[in-house]
């Protein structure tokens, strides 16, 4: 049975590289898009199973795309590929129900791969690019500090934050209301003596917490 999917990716080049690439296989492109407000109308119109999304695009890049797309469309599956090898993009692709996040330096071998395994849903082939972050994320432990003491979910927050999630990431990525993230966030920041998320996101990266 074919496997329908979009592309989204603004280079042509690319677009049809891709679909030289996927030609006798079992994915089926039912359309290609060149920016996120775009691919979210074929979606809408084409209802794929696997949408195949770029991260930097005009008018709307794929992060801001993955989002409403996965808040309209939960079934679709998604497989963000991309040049960035940027722990912020992954971490934000994680959180917003990404399948997998692949390289465009990868072959077409671990391409079609991966492109199997999201769209089985099968979560024990990712790729190492998106395994590392993910342990960064679930990692619970508490930061070995003789003048700070943070709680579990405290730690949780701040690595979440030191990545460059904003509250509402944080909150789906731990299923926590915004209300809790932001008391968390203060708590945080008092207890380090930050004033901002970004002193914050400095004092967890020093401390070797992502």
């Amino acid at each position: 049975m074919a496997i329908r999917m979009l592309i989204a990716d603004d280079h042509q080049v690319v677009r049809s590289g891709l679909e030289s690439l996927l030609a006798g296989t079992e994915f089926k492109i039912v359309g290609q898009a060149t920016n996120g407000d775009e691919l979210l109308r074929m979606a809408e119109q084409s209802r794929p199973d696997i949408v195949l999304l770029d991260i930097r695009m005009p008018e709307k890049d794929g992060l801001d795309t993955l989002d409403q797309l996965r808040d309209r469309f939960p079934d679709i599956k998604v497989l963000i590929l991309s040049n960035y090898d940027n722990p912020t993009y992954i971490a934000r692709a994680i959180t917003l129900g990404a399948g997998d996040y692949l390289l465009k330096g990868c072959t077409g071998e671990e391409l079609i791969a991966a492109l199997r395994s999201v769209a089985a849903g099968d979560t024990s082939r990712r790729s190492a690019t998106l395994r590392r972050v993910a342990g960064v994320l679930r990692n619970a432990g508490v930061p070995v500090d003789d003048d700070v003491t943070l709680t579990v979910r405290e730690n949780q927050v701040l690595r979440h934050l030191a990545l460059g999630l904003s509250n509402k990431e944080i909150a789906r990525s731990l299923t926590i209301s915004i209300e809790t993230v932001k008391e968390h966030v203060q708590n945080v920041l008092r207890k380090i003596d930050a004033v901002d998320r970004t002193q914050a996101a400095v004092w967890a990266v020093r401390r070797g917490l992502v």
